[in-house]
Formats: structure tokens, sequence, C-alpha cells
């Protein structure tokens, strides 16, 4: 179960050091695609969270499925952490959640996150214990 929230800088080269509790749950290597997040985020997978995705979208008719198809796999990417750590984000995958240099690396009990600090922080703003209450009952939870 991935948990947490780590505060990381990203290199100009665009590596960080992946924390060290997530790299244990997602294996040796794993995939980081775009997240769905307007504010932009990355989103993390091991690969058996990767392969179940994956099985549900491709599942889907194409006709309904292929532009969930074409976000999520055109920008995949399968890293694996060097010897510190690290990892590479690709300058694409940077561009498009806005990672220059303060992120932060959340847990979201599957998969993990990858934001801009600033960014979370605002999408944080709207996340309120009344919000979560309200979100909670509409699902009848």
């Amino acid at each position: 179960m991935l948990t947490g929230e780590y505060s990381h800088t990203i290199d100009d080269k665009g590596r960080f050091n992946f924390p060290a509790k997530f790299r244990e749950e997602l294996g040796e290597s794993f995939f980081v695609t775009k997240g769905f997040d307007s504010n932009g985020c990355l989103f993390v997978y091991s690969k058996s969270e990767w392969n179940i995705l994956a099985d549900k979208i491709l599942s889907l008719p194409f006709s309904k499925s292929r532009n969930i198809q074409r976000f999520m796999f055109s920008s995949a990417v399968e890293v694996t952490p060097d010897k510190q750590g690290r990892i590479l984000i690709p300058q694409n995958l940077r561009d498009y959640a806005g990672l220059t240099k303060d992120i932060l690396v959340i847990g979201v009990q599957n998969r993990a996150e990858i934001w801009n600090s600033a960014a979370w922080k605002a999408v944080c703003e709207d996340i309120t214990p009344e919000s979560v209450l309200d979100a909670m009952e509409q699902l009848d939870f």
C-alpha cells in the first residue's frame, strides 16, 4: 500500500531520489505516465498494477477507449532507479506536470503521484474535511 507524502528536488536533467518506501512496494522497475488532474501530475504504477490497468483499458471497445489508450500509453515510460535510488523523468512528462524544482511524491493506495509542490498545495486547498465527507456520502460510504 502506497501512503504518505515526500518532498524532493528534481535536478536539471529530470532526476530525483524516489522514496525508498515506494521503491520497495513498486519493485525494481515501474511505470510513470500522465495523470488526469488539470493541475498536472504524473501517475506511478508497479508492473502488476500497470498490467491490471492496461487489461481493463484494452478490454473496452476500441471506439470508446482509443483516446484513453493514446493518453495513457503514448506517454508511459518504464523507469528503473539507479544505485542512488534516483529515477529519470523524461522532458515531455516534466513539462506536462510542471516539474521544475520542488516536487512531492504522494502515495494513493495502489499508485503514487508526482506533483509540482505549488500545484499540490493548490489541490490541497480544495480538499477539506467537508468536501471529503460530501464525496463519501454521495458514494453511500
